[in-house]
């Protein structure tokens, strides 16, 4: 015993003195990791313009030539892909890594400064405000609360930036990565990647590899290294519940003519329970969590009363035993509910119809398509007379309740098992890049577009996060920690230099 603690502090002190190393190397040039993450960010990349995503391609393409990769611009009927590799034995394995450069639309309006896409480095004032300062100098003191504003500082050039200038730190070192590196850069990922998925079947070769590392996302609240080993799929639809042919007086026909309102609020209640549980018969069919899936869910540090505190809510609902838990079923959200007039434009009628747009967060074991199947199911037994276009006046006269539900095309969820090869080689490269074990996520509850890759490609696949959780993603004043940027790169290298055999 006294043996095996001796070699595991001995190990311990090897790993600390190797982080410190590293954190003295980045630390000498951070301010030029900060330099060329303004460069990047200061390119707007909204991919609704063609043109602006090619200026961002050509600077990718400069940043990515200069680390000794061969670069590739792939044609899409959108946003064209962009595409780099750098082979450094054929006889290690290679590593495809996702990441997307373009970001949500911004409203400069809402935003703190005057333009969203020239990145501002701020810091709190004693008020706890955010004020501007000076990008610092080389070789100068910084604080890694200190956060750069901008749109896409966090989601998702940051994470390129990361990876670019752990390739720095081997360089510097004259250091080889243990694997042979592919990149796939989306320039559409915030519509739903439909570029780069229609690339699958002409460049699948291109793109084939032994493993996929997304780095996309926020890493766990408490801020420590993250693994997340899978994510929800969605699934949609739009249910209209029909009334009157058009909004009637509510004088002349309330009592009479059916509020569609109420006939979609029973609608609706009928498909959960008070708990929150789904009532559609088959809804969790093959959702089975063991003893060991429990335990892996219960190690993750989550602060439920935290959680709750934020959403601003007393309790949640009883699907999972915790939060982790509930992210291992499908779950059945309304989006959204529109029928009549509110506000200063509200109207005495009985409202002509009532549409909800309804969501269906997928797992694993689920189908999309039979999720729908089911809720169509449920409807019809509801008495509704369920169609996929407005009814006919004919069937408005023959059908007492009637609806339609039109179904939107799903994206599955995937999930690679915390015990898998590529598992345990990102635990051990975190580890050594950190000095401390990653939290490991069985799956996250959103939905990223890259489940047609993994099932085209037949690869396991793993998210690292790297920006910080409070990052305001999809919002005004988008912002990355300069912790997380700085420890987002120790992870990178960590991987890069970490050895794995599959």
């Amino acid at each position: 015993m006294h043996k095996f603690l001796t070699i595991l502090c001995l190990w311990s002190g090897s790993l600390l003195a190797q982080t410190n190393a590293l954190d003295e190397l980045l630390n000498a040039g951070f301010s030029r990791v900060l330099e060329e993450h303004r460069a990047f960010v200061s390119i707007p990349c909204d991919n609704s313009s063609p043109d602006i995503m090619l200026k961002n391609i050509e600077w990718m393409t400069a940043a990515f030539e200069k680390r000794g990769f061969r670069t590739e611009t792939l044609p899409t009927p959108s946003v064209p892909v962009f595409f780099a590799e750098k082979k450094v034995d054929d006889r290690l394995p290679t590593v495809l890594f996702y990441m997307h450069f373009d970001g949500q639309p911004v409203d400069p309006s809402k935003w703190q400064q005057k333009d969203p896409f020239v990145p501002v480095l701020k810091a709190r004032n004693d008020a706890g405000e955010w004020e501007p300062r000076a990008y610092p100098a080389d070789n100068a003191p910084w604080d890694p609360e200190w956060r750069v504003f901008a749109r896409a500082a966090a989601d998702d050039k940051g994470p390129v930036i990361m990876f670019l200038s752990a390739l720095d730190l081997l360089e510097k070192q004259q250091i080889k990565p243990t694997f042979n590196i592919k990149m796939l850069l989306d320039g559409e990922e915030e519509r739903g990647s439909k570029g780069l998925i229609a690339t699958l079947p002409t460049y699948k070769e291109k793109y084939a590899a032994d493993a996929l590392i997304i780095m996309d996302g926020p890493i766990h609240p408490s801020n420590r290294p993250t693994l997340t080993f899978g994510c929800r799929g969605i699934a949609s639809g739009a249910l209209t519940v029909y009334g009157p042919k058009v909004p009637q007086h509510s004088g002349h026909f309330g009592n009479y003519a059916p509020n569609p309102v109420f006939r979609m609020a029973h609608l609706l209640a009928s498909m959960k329970d008070e708990s929150g549980r789904v009532l559609i018969e088959g809804f969790y069919d093959g959702i089975e969590l063991d003893e060991k899936t429990r335990a892996i869910l219960a190690a993750v540090p989550d602060d439920e009363t935290q959680i709750r505190a934020r959403l601003g809510i007393a309790e949640p609902e009883k699907v999972g035993q915790n939060y982790q838990e509930s992210l291992q079923f499908p779950s059945l959200n309304v989006r959204g509910i529109a029928a009549g007039w509110i506000g200063r434009q509200t109207r005495t009628i009985v409202p002509d119809k009532v549409t909800a747009q309804i969501g269906i967060r997928l797992v694993k074991e689920s189908d999309g398509d039979r999720l729908l199947h089911l809720v169509r199911q449920h409807i019809e037994k509801q008495g509704y007379y369920v169609l996929d276009r407005e009814p006919t006046d004919a069937e408005r006269l023959r059908y007492p309740k009637i609806c339609t539900f039109v179904a939107a095309k799903s994206v599955n969820a995937f999930r690679t098992p915390l015990d898998s090869d590529v598992g345990e080689w990102l635990a051990r490269a975190l580890e050594n890049a950190h000095g401390e074990a990653p939290v490991r996520i069985r799956t996250m509850g959103g939905t990223v577009p890259v489940t047609p890759i993994i099932e085209s490609l037949g690869i396991a696949a793993v998210i690292v996060p790297m920006v910080n959780m409070d990052n305001n993603q999809h919002s005004p004043n988008e912002n990355l920690r300069l912790g997380n940027l700085f420890d987002g790169i120790k992870t990178c290298y960590g991987i890069l230099t970490t050895e794995w055999r599959p």
